[in-house]
């Protein structure tokens, strides 16, 4: 059982192949779970069978009689139950049998090999009893026995198969039919075959089958399941949508960017299913455990039965004994105790904008003590904010300067572009038309509006006319800001400063790391003034300026030579090597583009509060983990006693209710499991 799953654990350096398509693993995957799932219905079968068989041999069983006061007996009635006893033990006991040979095979000696030895014991001694030897036969104990086992071992996989369900859930969030519009009429068709590059419609309430940019049409968009992020979003004509989101009141067309394996569904489903199956530390930990256990049952087993009939008691009383140990002691709740957590976890953090790649890195996260963060869009927005609009010719109002510098910078794509467009939207002021638009690389730009040569440039674009940089006034922080010059005709009217603005979550992230004693420091390119700034006003630790980006790896090596434990907070694209030499590389705001190939953990949205939450994720996970061994270790300690018989004559187990308490012990973890949520 421990690990047909075929574990590959994929080191954090090496990017994904390109041939690692989700889809084509996800068809391996089913098919392993069609076997899983078959395996599942197999031990179902094979219970119920045994279940039926096992009624007469109780009624044959003289002990059982016994007890109840009836008694049915006829001649040869020992040879029906040997016969029924039989079908149970070879039928029932078939996959603990096999189960034997192969962990023999692989000198890897594990749960089979225990319940095998168990019920072989149990079996052979009560044939030999039929047949002359002196002492009670044990077909009554050996039947229950089998019983109960096959349901534990079938619980045990139902409760595996849970997780690879969980990732199937999401799967489920793609449509399977979806309207595609050709030669100007709708048809249905499959969703396997949309190809990149078809233009789909989606109606209200409708799923987006892929990734997408909208052609036409508006609406609200709820992509909570697979960015976390819980208010639906508006989008609108060229915006981008993720296939798997839901579309809730607009009727919305779009073109195809990403079918299949492209889309950032299934890049996603195959980036959790590489964690799930990927070891980490605990895991192993968790299989040395088992195996161990293991190798101390059948120990114990058969010191308790060298014990017990040195004693003087009756070889069907030492047998029993050894029997009941190796039942009680079947590690099937160490099984579940890691697996389970894993699979729970890895799948609620996708759900909520939280992508595991490295599942021993994520278990690291609980160890912390220095967070770098790099400064452009993780904690401030990555965008220019207009500070303030100053006016250096009364005849024109701020307003109107605005509205001339929005006019020419609205071909640009640069951020100091952006910003001015924004500021004209929220004011609600007119955006005039211009012409003549003129980019100048590092300088700014030029136009005509309203028969008026307007440009808004830098400071220069006055070294480059070889005139004196205009004065600026001392309201402005230069240290901070970034300033635009506006001129109508050649003349300076109005200065228009800009800055990059902090993320509203950033000083709450900083706060909560501060409580968990996680210091937290700044990296930046930028010049001392503005990162002291940034620092300063979130109340970090401390900041590193002027880094330039081949420099941030070794930034994070010098904390790790001071014995720090380092997490790199990046957004993926030039921080790849500080994120790969960080003991944890986060991602932030990668989002759509899951291929931020060195990080370990990848936050969708870009809220440095996810970073807190994956700490605190991290912590509550490993908690389950511990809680989940502890449980199933100390189940062991204190049942093989008393399996072996301490408490002789005052309390003994019986093999059944040994077996009856293996498999509670395996329900009570994986409700434990189960019990892991994101705060």
């Amino acid at each position: 059982m421990e690990n047909h799953h075929g574990h590959h654990h994929m080191p954090k350096e090496v990017p994904m192949p390109e041939d690692h398509h989700p889809t084509k693993q996800m068809d391996e995957h089913h098919g392993h779970d069609k076997h899983a799932g078959h395996h599942t219905e197999d031990f179902l079968k094979r219970f119920w069978i045994c279940l039926v068989l096992t009624i007469p041999v109780l009624l044959l069983s003289h002990m059982i009689q016994q007890m109840a006061g009836f008694d049915i007996a006829f001649s040869g009635d020992k040879y029906v139950l040997l016969i029924l006893s039989t079908i149970i033990y070879f039928y029932g006991g078939w996959p603990f049998l096999t189960g034997l040979v192969s962990e023999v095979k692989n000198k890897n000696l594990g749960m089979m090999t225990l319940v095998a030895v168990a019920i072989t014991t149990a079996y052979v001694y009560s044939v030999a009893v039929v047949f002359g030897l002196e002492g009670m036969d044990f077909f009554w104990e050996l039947a229950t026995l089998i019983d109960i086992m096959l349901v534990g071992h079938w619980l045990e996989m139902k409760s595996q198969m849970a997780a690879s369900r969980a990732l199937e859930s999401l799967v489920e969030l793609l449509p399977s039919v979806v309207h595609v519009e050709r030669d100007n009429h709708v048809t249905d068709i499959a969703l396997k075959d949309l190809r990149s590059g078809d233009t789909l419609l989606v109606k209200p309430g409708e799923k987006i089958p892929a990734d997408g940019v909208i052609l036409e049409g508006s609406s609200y968009v709820n992509e909570s399941m697979l960015t976390g992020e819980s208010v639906p979003v508006q989008k609108k004509k060229d915006d981008k949508v993720i296939g798997g989101a839901i579309n809730s009141d607009g009727v919305l067309k779009i073109h195809v960017t990403g079918a299949g394996d492209d889309t950032y569904l299934q890049k996603v489903i195959g980036m959790v299913k590489s964690a799930q199956s990927a070891k980490s530390n605990t895991q192993n930990l968790a299989d040395k455990v088992a195996k161990w256990l293991t190798l101390v049952s059948i120990t114990v087993g058969v010191v308790t039965f060298i014990v017990w009939f040195s004693s003087g008691q009756s070889l069907s009383f030492a047998l029993e004994r050894m029997v009941t140990v190796m039942v009680t002691s079947c590690p099937h709740a160490l099984g579940v105790a890691i697996p389970l957590v894993i699979a729970i976890s890895t799948t609620l953090s996708a759900t909520h904008g939280l992508l595991i790649r490295n599942r021993t890195a994520f278990e690291n996260a609980r160890k912390l003590t220095t967070i770098i963060f790099d400064k452009t869009g993780t904690l401030t927005k990555g965008s220019h904010e207009i500070q303030q609009i100053i006016i250096e010719d009364q005849q024109f109002s701020a307003d109107q300067i605005l509205q001339y510098a929005a006019a020419v910078q609205q071909n640009s794509e640069h951020h100091i572009a952006h910003g001015v467009i924004r500021k004209l939207k929220e004011k609600g002021l007119e955006l005039w038309t211009s012409s003549d638009f003129n980019y100048m690389p590092g300088i700014g730009v030029s136009g005509t509006v309203n028969g008026k040569k307007i440009v808004a440039a830098g400071p220069n674009y006055f070294n480059q006319e070889n005139k004196p940089i205009p004065a600026i006034p001392d309201q402005v922080d230069q240290n901070t800001d970034t300033v635009n010059f506006i001129l109508v005709d050649g003349k300076l009217v109005g200065i228009i400063t800009f800055a990059d603005s902090i993320r509203e979550s950033a000083s709450g992230a900083i706060d909560a790391l501060k409580k968990m004693n996680i210091k937290t420091f700044l990296l930046t390119g930028d010049n001392e003034k503005v990162a002291e700034a940034v620092s300063k006003r979130l109340g970090m630790d401390g900041y590193l300026a002027n880094v330039l980006p081949h420099q941030k790896q070794d930034k994070v090596k010098e904390f790790q030579d001071k014995g720090e434990i380092v997490a790199m907070t990046g957004d993926g694209v030039n921080d790849a090597p500080a994120l790969a030499q960080a003991d944890v590389g986060i991602a932030i705001g990668s989002g759509t583009d899951v291929a931020a190939e060195t990080a370990d953990i990848i936050l969708v949205n870009s809220d440095p509060m996810d970073v807190v939450q994956m700490i605190t994720f991290g912590r509550a996970t490993y908690r389950k983990m511990v809680q989940n061994l502890a449980w199933a270790v100390g189940y062991n300690v204190i049942a093989i006693p008393l399996a072996a018989g301490v408490l002789y004559p005052t309390f003994m187990l019986s093999p059944a209710m040994g077996a009856v308490l293996m498999s509670a012990s395996t329900i009570v973890v994986a409700v434990n499991a189960k019990l892991l949520r994101v705060k």
